[in-house]
């Protein structure tokens, strides 16, 4: 049974595909089919708001605890596995406001293999949350603040990964993302809808998140690969997307321009990707994994939008040097959703963003009971239409965390996080987008239990 599981894993690692790039962290080699683990921590957030400066930008002094247990099920051609992760936020500058001091989040992962034979494997993937970080709800960050409320996204994937020939093989998948944000109800002409009286002109319209993000995501992919060498895969693909908007709200009017009111669904679009990629293993512990191609999308509902072509790619290489020791570096570049929409003088929207995203990470055994980590991110957003058409987004963020681990099931920790989001435009001049920028530092400390 294991060595099916190696065999078209092996294959399935040529792939790395696409939006399905989602695979819990759990350990297989476990001796125990399931764990408990808890966190406590303390800890100071200098701007739980997510504002820019001024008297909205509050800090805070608070406590978090996040327990947490998952289920390990190997079988003789299946292997399954769940995870719920439970986390309550304690601010107390929120209680000293008279607002509710706590915020809870919730994660529950599911994942699913079998192995028909040595050539057939199909793989059921899902994740589910419940939170109000950003980097929580959407990893593409289409909104980088921080949003109050049950906002929920779900994201499931299905692949089927088949070994046709010792040198020819393919990926067939299919991916669902949803999301659900709480901030609902657009204001049109100082109206909350849809209790706005009937207008022939919406004069202003202001969004909410929900009208604006709330979605699903819907992609398709198929993957030819060829082994040229035992340490050597290329491949040849391709992945049709769809995305639909669900908010059925008014987003933006098109006033004085045109007399056009702008709704959820004027964002929905059709993405067509062909790319080519390889997978190296350049050394038995550094290896790189590489797509590259275009994409092309039309935003079919909108009678002002013209389709638009665009670079896509997903790029990893990874480098374990030591026990406990590994460094990975990678790259995106594709579109994605965001909260940006106010239209320009002839009355475009924004209908996307082009991110590029540049990530690292460092994890260092220092001794044989300390463990360091680095984490660091930056994105930059293109606005594709709209006001702020060219104009760009940059999002950094760098996280740093130690942990001396006593025995097995005790540990203490510490750590820093920082995120900086800066709006402006791209060349000479400099034009900030109101309400976008902001910084924000971390730090923490707390012990972990697990058995």
């Amino acid at each position: 049974m294991r060595k099916f599981f190696v065999s078209v894993g092996l294959i399935a690692a040529g792939t790395a595909s696409l939006q399905a790039a989602y695979a819990p962290d759990w350990d297989s080699t476990s001796a125990s089919m399931w764990s408990l683990s808890g966190t406590l921590r303390g800890f100071y957030d200098d701007n739980y708001n997510t504002a820019p400066a001024g008297p909205s930008k509050r800090g805070s002094f608070g406590f978090e605890v996040s327990p947490a247990f998952s289920l390990n099920v190997p079988l003789q051609q299946t292997e399954f596995g769940l995870r719920y992760t439970y986390g309550l936020y304690y601010y107390q500058d929120r209680k000293t406001l008279g607002e509710n001091p706590v915020d809870q989040t919730h994660q529950f992962d599911l994942w699913v293999d079998h192995v028909f034979t040595e050539r057939w494997q199909v793989k059921v993937q899902d994740s589910f949350v419940v939170g109000q970080e950003p980097e929580l709800i959407d990893r593409n960050t289409s909104v980088t603040t921080r949003i109050e409320g049950n906002n929920i996204s779900n994201m499931g994937s299905l692949t089927l990964n088949t070994i046709w020939t010792r040198l020819f093989s393919t990926v067939l998948g299919y991916q669902n993302t949803f999301y659900d944000y709480e901030n609902s109800g657009a204001v049109v002409n100082g109206f909350t809808f849809p209790s706005t009286p009937p207008v022939f002109v919406a004069t202003s319209v202001n969004a909410s998140l929900a009208g604006l993000l709330n979605r699903i995501e819907q992609s398709v992919w198929l993957d030819l690969q060829w082994q040229v060498r035992p340490e050597t895969m290329v491949l040849v693909g391709g992945n049709f997307g769809l995305v639909n908007y669900t908010g059925n709200e008014p987003v933006a009017t098109a006033f004085p321009s045109a007399n056009i009111i702008y709704f959820s669904d004027s964002r929905n679009s059709r993405s067509y990707i062909g790319y080519l990629g390889f997978r190296h293993a350049f050394l038995p512990n550094l290896s790189m994994n590489a797509q590259g191609g275009f994409q092309y999308t039309v935003n079919y509902n909108d009678p002002l939008s013209l389709p638009s072509l665009a670079p896509y790619a997903v790029m990893s290489a990874t480098y374990t040097y030591a026990h406990g020791g590994y460094a990975q570096i990678g790259f995106t570049e594709s579109q994605s959703a965001t909260d940006e929409i106010t239209p320009d003088a002839k009355g475009r929207i924004t209908q996307s963003q082009e991110s590029s995203t540049v990530y690292a990470s460092i994890n260092h055994q220092l001794t044989s009971k300390l463990l360091g980590s680095v984490i660091g991110r930056w994105q930059h957003a293109v606005y594709n239409g709209g006001l702020y058409n060219n104009q760009a987004s940059d999002y950094y963020s760098l996280g740093v965390n130690l942990s001396y681990s006593f025995n097995r099931h005790f540990s203490v920790e510490a750590g820093y996080n920082f995120d900086d989001v800066v709006s402006q435009a791209v060349g000479n001049s400099v034009s900030q987008i109101s309400g976008n920028g902001y910084t924000r530092n971390r730090i923490y400390l707390g012990v972990s239990a697990a058995y």
